[in-house]
């Protein structure tokens, strides 16, 4: 056993919570890295009918042991039992989503093009794609959703649904309520007849990395600092046979509001927007870091009001409360950044923390990107005014990649100023939101949670929504293999009634065959 541990802290009061969790040693964590391999087989090949049970029992269980789920996390990271029960309640039906995109089948893409001896321009064997699980998978949970984003997080419910074993990593910050979700997670799978080592926890930051590096492990998802994501990302592809790494690393999510927006609305929008910033005390992925407004808005003054009344909970550690002062105070002292509501010490113990509200012109943020395009996590936001069109568009092409992008604008009279945002902010984001707010993700099939760097370290994907299952899964051809020795999925018959693409069209079964659960 390793002499470090990880000590959970009340946010509250800063003192510690819960015994120490002792951080998992090298020999363990090649030990938990070998056992997930001799999972994989057996996983990938149950039913999806069978794959689809194993899902919904862990729901079940995250449920059944709601009230200690959430005591345990407010405890160990000051969020709130609301919050908290309401993200429990997401986590669940994560699992039961995937459940159901399972049992559908499309996620396989199966397609099928049959032997044509007249195809031109030579005759085609008979080609047979589907997507299969890439084996053994390492989560790294994150601090701010200690269970959406977590050990039973969306990167471990759909690694599951895709047939991967799991080794989470658990986060430093809730290491107590991490271990008993591992307990729940662990008995609910092995008790629906999940292959054993299907699923496993480890601890340490040494782990992490000795994790990343196993032979087994075949891909890594990450929610985390951009530091952190980045150091684990070079690890993956530093390997003899690198890996693909889903890294969710920082994001600006900047807002643009018009000044069609603001006519007339400006007191709602400046509600929206304190809202927003101050969820979770800013530490939620797509907090709205950046806000654009006309030059001349006169909303300072709402601001800072609005600003300084909302109810903020403490940070989640120390570290993040340190973080948080470091850039505040680094932003608020770059030439030309003026305060709105300026970096202070807050009243009470623990992380807790003040906000701040600074704001520049567009001119002078262009002149110091470096300076100022850096997220600082927490409550904090910096107002951009623009001169004109032209000055907001210029401004905008120098953001870095994020999750999110916002717009406020009047579609009666800004139709053509909307098209050309909405086409310059979908260059830069992975969702657009129009009318809304940023935070809140809504875990459904449309969903895209991610976007270019630095906001992940591949635009391509999700880790929120149904087609996040994709990342876990790489595409095999198999040339006229017999039928008998086909995967169900691409049979002659379709044993497990799923869509498929035959010769060409889209065929969508009537209903499963009862035989196929």
């Amino acid at each position: 056993m390793s002499d470090a541990v990880d000590q959970g802290r009340s946010p509250y009061t800063g003192g510690p919570v819960g015994a120490p969790v002792p951080h998992t040693t090298d020999a363990e964590v090649d030990a938990v890295g070998s056992a997930a391999a001799t999972a994989a087989e057996p996983l990938a090949a149950l039913t999806p009918y069978r794959r689809a049970g194993l899902l919904e029992a862990v729901a079940a269980a995250l449920e059944e042991h709601r009230d200690e789920l959430v005591g345990l996390g407010d405890a160990e990271t000051g969020l709130g039992a609301d919050r908290l029960g309401g993200e429990l309640t997401r986590t669940r039906v994560q699992f039961e989503m995937f459940a159901a995109v399972v049992r559908e089948g499309a996620f396989h893409e199966a397609i099928i093009d049959h032997a044509d001896l007249g195809y031109a321009p030579a005759p085609r064997p008979d080609l047979r794609r589907m997507l299969i699980p890439l084996g053994p998978v390492a989560v790294y949970a994150a601090s701010n959703f200690p269970f959406a984003f977590s050990v039973a997080g969306g990167d471990t419910a759909s690694a599951l649904a895709a047939g991967c074993p799991v080794v989470v990593k658990a986060h430093s910050g809730h290491p107590g309520l991490s271990r008993r979700t591992g307990e729940i997670v662990s008995a609910a799978l092995l008790g629906a007849g999940a292959p054993r080592a299907t699923f496993a926890l480890v601890h340490g930051t040494e782990a992490g990395r000795r994790l990343v590096r196993h032979p087994a492990i075949r891909a890594a998802g990450f929610t985390g600092s951009l530091g952190g994501g980045r150091a684990l990302y070079d690890l993956a592809n530093a390997r003899p046979d690198p890996i693909p790494f889903y890294g969710e690393l920082g994001s600006l999510n900047p807002v643009v509001l018009t000044a069609g927006a603001l006519a007339g609305n400006a007191p709602a929008l400046v509600n929206g927007f304190t809202g927003s910033l101050t969820l979770g005390a800013g530490q939620f992925c797509t907090k709205p870091g950046l806000i654009f407004l006309p030059k001349g808005h006169g909303l300072e003054d709402a601001l800072a009001a609005a600003v300084s009344a909302a109810p903020l909970g403490p940070l989640l550690n120390d570290r993040i409360r340190q973080g948080y002062a470091t850039v505040a105070a680094a932003l608020a002292r770059v030439p030309g950044v003026r305060p709105i509501i300026a970096p202070a010490a807050a009243a009470g113990g623990g992380y807790r923390v003040s906000p701040v509200l600074l704001a520049v012109a567009a001119h002078d943020l262009a002149d110091r990107p470096g300076e100022l395009l850096e997220e600082c996590f927490g409550p904090a936001a910096l107002v951009v005014e623009y001169a004109s069109t032209a000055e907001l568009m210029t401004t905008l092409g120098l953001l870095p990649g994020a999750l999110t992008a916002t717009l406020h604008a009047d579609p009666d009279t800004e139709a053509d100023l909307i098209r050309a945002l909405v086409g310059s902010l979908a260059g830069r984001a992975g969702r657009i939101v129009f009318g809304g707010w940023p935070t809140g993700v809504a875990v459904t099939w449309a969903q895209q949670h991610g976007g270019p760097w630095p906001a992940t370290t591949n635009a391509l994907h999700t880790s929120v929504g149904a087609t996040g299952i994709r990342r876990w899964l790489r595409p095999v051809t198999y040339q006229d293999v017999p039928d008998a020795f086909l995967p169900p999925v691409l049979r002659e018959d379709d044993p497990l009634r799923i869509p498929r693409r035959v010769d060409g069209v889209l065929r969508l079964p009537a209903r499963p065959r009862e035989e196929a659960r």
